[in-house]
């Protein structure tokens, strides 16, 4: 079993920056998507920002060209870095992340791309942006 531990919420001014970090926990199964998503209280979850296995990304309109995702594949991590914050921004964020519980690496899964994913979420953190 794997599970997505996150990191680096809390609350900063508008223009301010955070960065959210998430690790898949162990080494038993390679994450092959990363994503971030957020929701408010009452809203839909919304995509912010993913990163696939080859380092391809796709952010939302919102955010794009202040936030940056990154991954490490070794270390099966994810890093979302977020520059100038705004109130918009506050939202509890989520990891989310695929892999494949028969195909444990990534390069088996690349080698068999109709390798069923299993998906798996985080906790969820908090970001707070005032004023």
């Amino acid at each position: 079993q794997v599970q997505l531990v996150e990191s680096g919420g809390g609350s900063v001014e508008t223009g301010g920056s955070l960065r959210l970090s998430c690790a898949a926990s162990g080494s038993a199964f390679d994450i092959i998507s990363f994503g971030w998503y957020r929701q408010a209280p009452g809203k839909q979850r919304e995509l912010v920002a993913s990163t696939s296995d080859n380092g391809r990304t796709n952010y939302a309109k919102s955010v794009k060209g202040r936030f940056t995702i990154s991954r490490d594949n070794a270390k099966n991590t994810m890093l979302l870095q977020m520059n100038n914050l705004n109130p918009e921004d506050t939202d509890s964020y989520y990891c989310h992340g695929e892999y494949s519980a028969g195909r444990p690496r990534l390069c088996a899964i690349r080698a068999h791309p109709d390798t069923t994913l299993l998906e798996i979420w985080g906790q969820g953190t908090l970001v707070t942006v005032f004023h």
